[in-house]
């Protein structure tokens, strides 16, 4: 019997190390809910022929689903996709980051604030689909393979369950303390 826990079956990959600042996220949950993932720098445009290999790679290791982020042009998830019959998610990056460079600076922002990188992935032909997720959310993307998984592991559908469960009386425990307060004295106790 195939565990989540023992062998990887999500792939994280980003574009260049400086995605990773948007990207762990998506390992943060993974991690949470204890599903292994193997993360990997694969650059559609520097390193294309190491995407095909990638592709393969994945397939060969039974991964269930990859999640790939890329700003700009963004073609990193349709790229893998392209290559492989594996579900990709993927994740539009907002920031150009200069892994260089310790500060970001406002030029290194995309023009289009990250709906390049979001049509560019949303956008692919017919036949070749890739799921997104909102610019820099790979938290949803996370949660997005989990929910793939669920179909396969009963415990991880208890696991999201709770999760809905959890969300919606936190929502409910801030609703009655806000009606309690009031909106002025709640707010001033909440975003000081």
């Amino acid at each position: 019997m195939m565990t989540y826990s023992k062998k990887p079956l999500v792939g994280i990959i980003m574009g260049s190390s400086s995605d990773s600042k948007i990207m762990h996220a998506a390992a943060e949950v993974l991690d949470e809910y204890k599903i292994k993932h193997e993360d990997q720098i694969v650059s559609a445009h520097r390193t294309p022929a190491r995407l095909a290999e990638y592709a393969q790679h994945a397939e060969k290791m039974g991964f269930k689903v990859i999640i790939a982020g890329a700003g700009g042009a963004a073609h990193l998830p349709g790229m893998i996709a392209a290559h492989t019959i594996i579900p990709v998610i993927g994740v539009p990056i907002l920031v150009y980051n200069d892994k260089h460079q310790k500060k970001i600076d406002a030029a290194k922002f995309s023009a289009f604030r990250g709906l390049d990188s979001l049509l560019s992935i949303t956008e692919m032909p017919t036949g070749s689909p890739v799921v997104s997720v909102g610019v820099n959310k790979s938290g949803n993307a996370g949660i997005y393979a989990i929910k793939i998984l669920a179909n396969e592991f009963s415990d991880l559908k208890k696991k999201l369950k709770q999760h809905k469960s959890d969300q919606h009386d936190s929502v409910m425990k801030e609703s009655n303390q806000l009606k309690k307060e009031g909106l002025s004295k709640f707010t001033k106790k909440k975003f000081k």
